[in-house]
């Protein structure tokens, strides 16, 4: 008998909620796994989807949202040995898990915080309520793989937003395997669309692109490219999240500001009965 010849996995794209190959038909290898390497028709087909999926995510209850951030937790729970197996330590996994429940916590909790009744002087309800930015790119940090990726991933979507994500290109093996959970979590497709490959090709794409809302270059550890990111993002004044200049501790309670970040605020006034 001839020796087996193993088959060799090839992670590709998650885009609208499907896993479609780059549409370059490019690949890289990692850990001697192919993935997929996205091209900037990659990237403008992500906003795409995410722009479809924001009036049903944005719009979907408070609770809803909860419910279905909660049961990504548990398929992550789920996965653990598997993310083990990719490198990632498990106290990471552990840690990412917490931070994703977490999130969900804040679902139907953060409008009472954030938002309220204002005193006016004056015979009227001036009520104030935050509502999501829309479309945000966000570029993931390269470590801590997991934990990093869903601190930038779940505060944007627990607020209502939707997300195009350029993976780290050195370890683009979490977020094609957080892909997969999130694929069988119930999320809506384009909620979350992940590319993976080179940030320098995709994130200008993204940072110009004029449906897409805010910018969050976390991951972005090149200054000159996050300058040039900025530049492009102010084409249509999109709200940029710059990378945190001394680093950032990733095992720190993250507080309300990477959800609020991403929050527009409406208020309204309306005229008091008689």
């Amino acid at each position: 008998m001839s020796e087996r010849v193993a088959v060799r996995k090839t992670y590709k794209l998650f885009i609208g909620g499907k896993f479609p190959r780059s549409e370059s038909g490019r690949s890289y290898l990692v850990q001697s796994s192919n993935v997929s390497l996205a091209s900037r028709k990659d990237a403008r087909d992500a906003v795409v989807a995410a722009r479809a999926a924001v009036k049903g995510w944005a719009g979907a209850t408070a609770y809803n949202r909860g419910q279905i951030l909660y049961r990504v937790a548990e398929m992550l729970e789920g996965r653990r040995e598997q993310f083990v197996a990719l490198g990632i330590p498990g106290d990471e996994v552990d840690a990412a898990v917490d931070r994703w429940v977490w999130y969900a916590g804040w679902a139907d909790k953060l409008a009472q915080v954030y938002g309220g009744a204002n005193p006016v002087a004056g015979p009227y309800f001036n009520i104030s309520a935050p509502e999501p930015t829309g479309v945000v790119a966000v570029v993931a940090p390269e470590r801590p793989a997991l934990l990093g990726l869903v601190s930038v991933i779940a505060p944007a979507i627990v607020t209502g937003n939707t997300v195009v994500v350029a993976a780290s290109p050195t370890e683009p093996l979490a977020a094609v395997t957080l892909a997969e959970v999130l694929a069988t979590s119930d999320l809506p497709g384009g909620v979350v669309n992940i590319l993976t490959g080179a940030i320098t090709e995709t994130t200008p794409a993204l940072a110009a692109h004029m449906d897409v809302n805010a910018l969050d270059l976390t991951g972005v550890t090149d200054a000159s490219l996050a300058t040039d990111l900025e530049v492009k993002a102010a084409e249509n004044l999109k709200r940029v999240l710059r990378p945190a200049p001394t680093g950032h501790d990733w095992s720190a309670d993250p507080g309300l500001a990477p959800m609020t970040a991403l929050l527009e605020t409406k208020t309204v006034w309306h005229p008091k009965g008689v």
